[in-house]
C-alpha cells in the first residue's frame, strides 16, 4: 500500500512538472513582446531618478506593468504618495475582476496556495491560464480544470523576465538614451491586442473598452500629463457598471 502511494505521488509530481514546463513554453511568445517593453520601463525609471536597486524593487513588488508606467507618468520629486497609491489602485482595479473570475477554479484550494498565486497574477498569466481551464472545464469540472503548475510556469517565466529586463533597461538606458525611438514601446500593446483577440466576445461586451479608450484619448490631448490614466480607468469602470445594468433590464 505504501509503495502504491509513493508511486502515485511520483506520477503526480511528473505530471505537475510537465505542466510547469508547458507553462514556461507557452510564455515564450509573450516574452518576445514583454522584454522590449520591460527595457523601456527600466530606462524611463532611471530618467525619473530610480537607481539599479530601486528599479527591481519597483517592478517586483508591484507586478503590474500598466500601473508602473502610469506611476512614472505622474512621478514627481518628491513623489506624491497618495496620488501614486490612487493611480495604482485605479489601474490595477481590473485585477479584482480577474481574480473573481478564477474563484470557481480555485475555491477548493487552501489560502496558503491561492494568495501567493494571485500575487503573481498578471494579464498574460491570467488570460492564458483561464483559457486553458475553460477548455478543460466541460470534461474535468471546475476543481480539476485549472492547472496550478501550468499557471506557476507562466508566472515564473513572466516574473523573472520582467524584473530582470526592467533592471537591464535601467542599466543600459543612460547609455542608449531614449530607447523608445527604436519602437520597443509598441511591443507590449501588440501583446495586449493578441490577448484581447482571444478574449473577444463581441462588440457589445467591448463597449466599456471603447468608452475608456475615447475618454483616455481626449484627456491625453486636452488635459495635463498623466490625467488620461485615471480618467480612462474611471470611465471604463463606470461604463462597465452602466452597460451591465443596461443588459440586465
Amino acid at each position: 500500500m505504501q509503495t502504491l502511494k509513493n508511486l502515485t505521488q511520483t506520477q503526480l509530481s511528473i505530471v505537475e512538472f510537465s505542466n510547469f514546463k508547458r507553462g514556461i513554453r507557452t510564455s515564450i511568445p509573450m516574452l518576445l513582446g514583454i522584454i522590449p517593453f520591460a527595457l523601456v520601463l527600466g530606462a524611463q525609471a532611471t530618467n525619473k531618478g530610480f537607481n539599479l536597486i530601486e528599479v527591481p524593487l519597483f517592478t517586483g513588488l508591484n507586478f503590474a506593468g500598466g500601473s508602473e508606467f502610469a506611476i512614472l507618468e505622474i512621478w514627481t520629486n518628491p513623489p506624491n504618495i497618495l496620488m501614486l497609491m490612487f493611480i495604482t489602485f485605479l489601474v490595477n482595479s481590473r485585477h479584482l475582476l480577474m481574480g473573481a473570475s478564477l474563484v470557481p477554479y480555485l475555491k477548493h484550494l487552501p489560502n496558503k496556495k491561492v494568495f501567493p498565486a494571485l500575487f503573481f497574477m498578471c494579464d498574460e498569466s491570467w488570460a492564458v491560464s483561464l483559457a486553458d481551464a475553460q477548455i478543460k472545464q466541460p470534461h474535468k469540472g471546475f476543481e480539476h480544470a485549472f492547472s496550478l503548475p501550468f499557471y506557476a510556469g507562466l508566472c515564473f517565466a513572466l516574473y523573472i523576465m520582467w524584473v530582470s529586463f526592467t533592471t537591464l533597461g535601467a542599466a543600459i538606458g543612460p547609455i542608449l538614451g531614449d530607447i523608445s525611438r527604436f519602437g520597443f514601446d509598441m511591443a507590449f500593446p501588440a501583446v495586449f491586442l493578441v490577448l484581447l483577440r482571444g478574449m473577444w466576445k463581441g462588440a457589445r461586451a467591448a463597449r466599456p473598452w471603447l468608452v475608456s479608450l475615447i475618454c483616455a484619448a481626449l484627456a491625453y490631448l486636452y488635459l495635463p500629463s498623466g490625467w488620461y490614466v485615471p480618467i480612462g480607468a474611471i470611465s471604463g469602470i463606470i461604463s462597465a457598471f452602466f452597460f451591465l445594468g443596461d443588459d440586465n433590464t
